[in-house]
């Protein structure tokens, strides 16, 4: 809860928060420049929205946690208080996912308000849509986009445990950018010559988060049906990632030496 408080108070949440209702009402606008497509493009830059800002607020709130302890020294009267380094690690990691929780929610009422009042500006035409404006199918595109976020999270955290906040953030920037794109891994062995080489993007495919698999945004705004186990596998494979995560990140917070 110290966390979240601290969160909310930072500008930077707040800035983000605003930026990204701005865009989602912006949407609006944008849609009328197109023909029959404005239903379309307000859902696809209202998800593509959550899910940017809420990129930004996962990873510069996200390095911070651990590294603004470290070097405003508070992290020695944590130490000396009867908790121990785990619950210090998981207390802020839970602590940035109310704050994500909070920010994807505010996201998502925004969407729908536009939504809503596009549906009945535009009922007339309403029947003509691929999927009706309040489409409740949006609302499995932002519960993958939160976990997605949830694990770019438990990323920034692995990384500020014994990185500066720069590296951590360009770190996590890589390994987003590298997990969104790791489908082209898996066959990149058919285009090289060297056998070694392909190995070696075939284990960095496997050890890359599977971020790509998050982004179900075309298929909902489209209106194609997204089964419920495709995003009860996909969940669960980012609750594994995020375990992954966690654990080494206490285990390397433990035996760090703040002398």
């Amino acid at each position: 809860m110290n966390v979240f408080r601290e969160s909310i108070r930072d500008k930077v949440f707040y800035n983000l928060v605003f930026f990204a209702i701005l865009l989602t009402g912006a949407s609006y606008l944008i849609g009328q420049l197109t023909a029959g497509q404005d239903l379309k493009m307000i859902k696809d830059l209202g998800l593509a929205a959550t899910s940017v800002f809420g990129l930004f607020i996962a990873v510069f709130i996200g390095i911070g946690l651990v590294s603004k302890e470290v070097e405003r020294r508070s992290i020695y009267s944590l130490l000396a208080k009867p908790v121990d380094r785990y619950q210090i690690v998981l207390g802020k990691y839970a602590g940035l996912v109310l704050t994500l929780a909070v920010n994807v929610a505010i996201m998502t009422v925004a969407l729908y308000v536009v939504l809503a009042y596009m549906g009945w500006k535009l009922g007339a035409v309403s029947m003509s849509w691929e999927a009706p404006a309040l489409d409740p199918a949006l609302l499995k595109a932002l519960a993958l986009t939160f976990v997605e976020l949830c694990l770019v999270t438990a990323l920034a955290l692995f990384f500020s445990t014994f990185s500066t906040p720069l590296l951590s953030a360009a770190l996590t920037f890589g390994f987003f950018v590298a997990g969104r794109l790791s489908n082209d891994l898996r066959n990149f062995d058919e285009v090289m010559r060297s056998s070694a080489g392909g190995r070696v993007a075939e284990a960095v495919y496997w050890i890359l988060p599977h971020l790509a698999a998050f982004d179900v945004r075309a298929q909902v705004v489209h209106g194609q049906y997204v089964p419920a186990a495709y995003m009860a596998l996909t969940a669960g494979y980012g609750v594994l990632y995020i375990t992954a995560l966690l654990v080494p990140a206490t285990v390397i917070f433990s035996r760090r030496d703040f002398k």
